[in-house]
């Protein structure tokens, strides 16, 4: 022992005993229910649970899964992953370096502690678009309890500290450039496109509806671009109301798509209940970002197929330049965002308000 300051993380003797006989009750009672009511169809609940609990009660897991995801994101100097004592770590303890911080959703520990909000939901989604697209190793479990913010004491800058690896979804490559290529479809407004890559995964002929879900906007602004119409409270609301219309047709569309987009729509639903406490909305950099995660993640798939040179010449030449109009576009907004460009865009060309109204849903 060398004073040095630590976290332990242990696990009631009893714990998995009780989780074994939890996920069988739960398994009987939705097997009964869907016995007497044929059109239930959220048997999935009980097959995630009993999938992913177990790997939620293994300590070394979340322990490896740390050290993994410190090393594919360890280029982000915002993100701190807790070191972990593996001397002082079991599969009922786990035993990580301390770290301070408040919560992501403390709004009085933020602005005492100066931390700029809109920097921490953008570097948010920078990791999670790396996480999703690039990598497929997906932190599955980022609520508010997870998810630390803090000033580093020796640079200055704010950091992002991520807790809690237990819960994670490793993506197939099939899944992951399909999701990519319909994030790509979303953002420029391509209905064919967002129709192709729905079907691969899944939706059949729910698609404007699974879009809806993925981006939680109104199938009227996926179809006019979800980066160029700015979101309200009547959208919101709007949505709020329509999910007991549409609610069969939801749970039918979660027992088709694969298992890996379950959890995905959980953190997506985690991450805007983060946004949504912290009163900020997806700005256009939101969507820089994935786009280069995206752009990215199709090309070194198109670069492992290639058999010759010019294959390589020809994507390594596509992808640069679908970057560099993304670099332009970015430069572009920032431009734009400036106070004098912001005075004249209010005066003269304000962004589109698209009226929403409840037949516009879907």
């Amino acid at each position: 022992m060398d004073g040095t300051q630590v976290a332990v993380k242990v696990q009631h003797p009893k714990v998995k005993k009780y989780s074994e006989v939890d996920m069988k009750t739960i398994s009987f009672l939705l097997n009964t229910v869907a016995w007497f009511f044929p059109e239930f169809e959220f048997l999935w609940l009980s097959d995630e649970m009993n999938k992913n609990l177990p790997l939620e009660l293994d300590f070394v897991k979340e322990g490896k899964n740390a050290e993994k995801v410190d090393k594919l994101l360890g280029h982000f100097d915002f993100l701190k992953v807790p070191k972990i004592h593996w001397d002082l770590t079991t599969e009922r303890v786990l035993t990580m370096e301390y770290c301070d911080g408040g919560r992501v959703n403390d709004l009085t520990f933020l602005k005492q502690n100066a931390i700029d909000i809109n920097q921490v939901t953008r570097d948010l989604g920078k990791l999670y678009s790396e996480m999703i697209f690039v990598h497929g190793f997906v932190h599955c479990d980022p609520h508010p309890g997870n998810v630390l913010v803090k000033k580093n004491n020796t640079t200055g800058r704010q950091e992002i500290v991520l807790l809690d690896h237990g819960l994670y979804q490793i993506l197939t490559n099939e899944f992951r450039l399909n999701y990519a290529n319909l994030w790509q479809s979303l953002i420029a407004a391509d209905i064919e496109g967002i129709k192709t890559y729905s079907q691969r995964l899944g939706a059949g002929e729910f698609y404007p509806l699974f879009a809806c879900m993925i981006t939680a906007r109104s199938w009227a602004v996926v179809t006019h671009g979800i980066d160029q119409v700015e979101r309200s409270n009547v959208e919101d609301n709007l949505i709020k109301a329509s999910i007991v219309d549409y609610f069969p047709q939801i749970s039918h569309l979660l027992n088709q798509v694969p298992r890996q987009m379950l959890l995905l729509l959980k953190t997506n639903d985690l991450l805007r209940g983060i946004e949504y406490t912290l009163q900020v909305r997806k700005d256009a950099s939101s969507f820089i970002n994935m786009s280069r995660c995206c752009v990215r993640a199709v090309a070194i798939d198109q670069l492992n197929h290639c058999n010759g040179w010019r294959c390589y010449v020809r994507i390594f030449m596509n992808a640069n330049f679908s970057l560099f109009k993304i670099r332009v576009y970015e430069l572009a907004t920032r431009v734009l965002s400036l106070p004098v460009f912001q005075y004249i865009q209010n005066k003269f060309w304000k962004k589109e308000q698209l009226v929403i109204t409840a037949s516009d849903i879907l």
